[in-house]
């Protein structure tokens, strides 16, 4: 069977930066399992599986628009340190829940200068180009109740 929308895909992944660094691996866990064409991984990842088959393995790059997105400058600002409320030492990496222009979000402090906090609510890959080492593990159909809850049960899937 070939991975096309509706299957229940497992792979084995490798996902690295231009340069070689290692960002992510699933080597050694659990292979990612995700309901094929519901855009539940990256869209340049789906399009690269789309037709692939148990057993095959490929190296998959993807631009940072079919990625993570390309990084947009209003979604860095300088704020308060008053809006930390709470936290007495805040450094640049550290991540925080917040309300994004997208909707619920993650913002990474970039910058601390004072009383001046820059954060990001840019995807931390955005911008980025990704490179994958994918191996093709298992592809099944996906059940109804599958299809109609948007993602996989059971082993390496969602659970209830």
């Amino acid at each position: 069977m070939q991975v096309s929308n509706n299957s229940a895909v497992s792979i084995h992944y490798t996902l690295t930066k231009d340069d070689g660094e290692v960002i992510d691996s699933s080597i050694g866990h659990e292979p990612l399992t995700y309901l094929h064409g519901t855009g539940s991984i990256i869209s340049g990842l789906e399009k690269a599986l789309s037709g692939k088959s148990v057993g095959d393995t490929f190296t998959a790059n993807i631009p940072a628009s079919d990625a993570y997105g390309l990084i947009f400058e209003d979604r860095i600002q300088v704020i308060s340190r008053e809006m930390f409320d709470g936290i007495d030492n805040i450094e640049v990496g550290m991540q925080f829940h917040a309300d994004v222009s997208e909707g619920p979000g993650i913002v990474t402090v970039i910058a601390v200068d004072g009383d001046n906090i820059t954060i990001d609510g840019n995807h931390p890959l955005a911008g980025m180009p990704l490179n994958f080492d994918i191996e093709v593990i298992e592809v099944r159909p996906a059940t109804e109740e599958e299809i109609e809850h948007g993602h996989i049960h059971g082993a390496g899937g969602h659970h209830h």
